[in-house]
């Protein structure tokens, strides 16, 4: 039996279990994921606590949860005094309809699309619309080095794509005419993102499918939109597309297609457990904290400076601290520095991880080890490149390095 093989059937054994066996399923997801089978999105969906290890409790669950989520999409999508299944008047009960849709979500007639009041449902619509802008901005480029999500879903979600001449459903409607406007994004602290607009004309952003299609793009802004809807001391911050785009990728490419129909709340979920971990790095009055970033940063560069003082020391002397290159490192789980397969593979052992971060700053540290070389010898300017542009390498050299730091 090949190696290749062997692996497949030891995901085989390992899922197939009655109650998984967590520690086991993470010693194999730490070694690399097979792409074949359900095995990466089941995997992660066990190491990121959505399943549990009982597999009788999984359809359960997946029932409840995806049931939640279209709920979501109801309550926080769709518009005020929407009618849910958009179907207008092809009962012939005109008034029926008229009744379902003043009465949607409680508003009521005196709740008007001009209303300022707090409690007004419109009020909070239009005001959306300031977080909105950035996440359509952000979405409308994810992962350009693919053509997945320009690519239409198998599954849209029809109570949003079947408008029947509605407005508003599809978030992008809202925010984006012939002009987008670019956003610079601060951190406040708690609270939602400071976006200052510079508008100019978008050339290079993904386009919208027609009505009764979507495409991948739109199923993530959706999921980042209820996201930040339902964690309003939080909100959206810039980069949160950037995790959820390879957790949804790893969804909606499940070989089941049973699970695939249900990837975005499938990913939501995901997503949300995720982010409960990470969500100190996106808040900046908790950059000092101990689960923040400027105490990961430190970590990184304490193991730096224990395992090559050389290279601390010569960063160090050239002013070029941690922040100018691995904020973006620890905040993105490197879902930057490296194409898409690659990242897959690098969170198959960073999910695998019980203390969850610890080798995810050991892969950083490797890969400045790695440079060793090119940075003794490079000027102030050739490091910030290197380290902020870092160049394509096997993976799997990178991982082994980091599996060898003690």
């Amino acid at each position: 039996m090949s190696i290749f093989k062997a692996r497949v059937k030891e995901f085989d054994d390992a899922l197939a279990q009655d109650v998984v066996d967590l520690k086991e399923l993470r010693r194999l997801t730490f070694n690399g994921v097979p792409d074949v089978q359900s095995f990466r999105a089941l995997g992660w969906k066990l190491l990121l606590g959505y399943l549990g290890p009982t597999r009788s409790s999984w359809t359960t669950t997946l029932s409840q949860k995806r049931a939640l989520y279209k709920q979501f999409i109801e309550e926080l999508v769709l518009p005020p005094g929407h009618s849910c299944n958009g179907a207008g008047d092809a009962d012939g009960d005109g008034d029926g309809d008229a009744e379902v849709a003043v009465e949607s979500r409680g508003v009521g007639l005196q709740d008007h699309p001009l209303s300022e009041g707090p409690e007004s449902a419109w009020n909070t619509f239009f005001n959306d619309n300031e977080f909105l802008l950035q996440i359509d901005k952000d979405v409308r480029r994810l992962c350009p080095d693919i053509s997945f999500f320009q690519q239409p879903t198998e599954y849209p979600c029809d109570i949003v794509v079947h408008s029947r001449g509605e407005h508003g459903r599809r978030l992008h409607e809202r925010v984006v005419p012939t002009v987008l406007s670019s956003a610079n994004v601060e951190r406040k602290g708690l609270g939602m993102t400071k976006i200052n607009l510079i508008t100019k004309r978008s050339v290079e952003t993904y386009a919208a499918m027609e009505e009764g299609q979507e495409a991948h793009w739109e199923v993530v802004q959706r999921i980042l939109f209820i996201y930040a809807k339902l964690n309003p001391g939080q909100g959206y911050v810039q980069g949160m597309n950037e995790i959820v785009g390879p957790i949804y990728y790893v969804m909606a490419s499940d070989p089941d297609l049973s699970y695939r129909a249900h990837a975005e709340a499938d990913c939501f979920f995901c997503f949300t457990a995720l982010m409960s971990e990470i969500r100190d790095f996106f808040i900046k009055t908790l950059d000092d904290a101990e689960g923040g970033i400027k105490y990961m940063m430190a970590r990184l560069s304490n193991m730096l400076k224990t395992k090559d003082i050389d290279i601390y020391e010569h960063l160090k002397s050239q002013e070029l601290h941690p922040q100018y290159y691995s904020f973006r490192w620890l905040t993105l789980l490197l879902s930057q520095e490296f194409p898409l397969p690659d990242v897959l593979r690098i969170w198959d052992s960073v999910f695998s991880d019980e203390q969850r971060f610890d080798f995810l700053i050991k892969i950083c540290c490797s890969m400045i080890l790695i440079q060793r070389e090119a940075i003794l010898e490079n000027d102030f300017a050739s490091n910030v490149k290197l380290l902020q542009n870092y160049p394509p390498m096997d993976i799997n050299v990178v991982i082994t390095h980091a599996v060898s730091l003690a």
